[in-house]
């Protein structure tokens, strides 16, 4: 075993571990947490909405995702393991049981409402594209179809917007900034074995899979 796949799944033990027992700690409320989006819903309430920065990009839809990966998403906000100043303000906002209650709202929220990038069926990948999964090592954390996560701390990828994918992937490789990047070191050595133009095709083809993420469309904005 390398000394790069070692370090990998020691961080990965390490942030299940952490990830689950937060979870455990803290219930969220999908009832209380609907009373607490209003920030959220300007962005993830709208389909399709673009967000610009650091780049144009589709803010991701995170209806139906999993609730203990938000909660994980929102504590690396908080925390600056994150960079990002709109998403480190509402989360500097929240609770624990403000961040859990908000989760628990959203993964509810995906029960209802249709996905919008869901096809029918899931088509293969191309050689190369198949090629990079493995060398990434795709499956052994977002799971064989990429929609069913070893453990709920990580979140559900396909059927995702691919320009916001590839946003995210990109910015683990993104060091030296201030309001921009990740730090996940898990992460950061995966997403660092690829050029840019890898990451675009990767994530162009997680978005063609089907997957349970979605946007259910916040009626003030229908």
């Amino acid at each position: 075993m390398n000394k790069l796949l070692s370090s990998m799944l020691v961080a990965l033990v390490t942030s299940v571990t952490v990830h689950s027992a937060f979870a455990q700690e803290v219930k969220g409320d999908a009832n209380k947490g609907a009373g607490k989006v209003a920030m959220c819903m300007g962005c993830h309430g709208i389909v399709g909405y673009q967000a610009s920065f650091p780049e144009v990009h589709k803010v991701p839809m995170i209806a139906g995702q999993n609730a203990r990966y938000i909660v994980a998403a929102l504590n690396a906000y908080k925390t600056g393991e994150r960079k990002h100043p709109s998403m480190r303000g509402i989360a500097d906002s929240l609770s624990e049981q403000d961040m859990a209650d908000v989760a628990a709202f959203f993964e509810e929220q995906g029960k209802h409402g249709t996905a919008v990038t869901v096809p029918e069926q899931p088509r293969e990948p191309s050689a190369q594209v198949a090629e990079l999964l493995k060398k990434g090592n795709c499956e052994s954390c977002h799971g064989k179809n990429l929609n069913t996560p070893i453990d709920p701390a990580y979140p559900k990828i396909a059927g995702q917007y691919a320009d916001y994918l590839f946003v995210a992937l990109r910015s683990y490789k993104t060091e030296g900034r201030n309001t921009w990047g990740r730090s996940n070191g898990v992460m950061a050595g995966i997403a660092k074995q690829f050029s840019n133009s890898e990451l675009r095709q990767i994530a162009a083809y997680l978005q063609s899979l089907p997957g349970e993420v979605k946007t259910v469309p916040e009626p003030r904005f229908r």
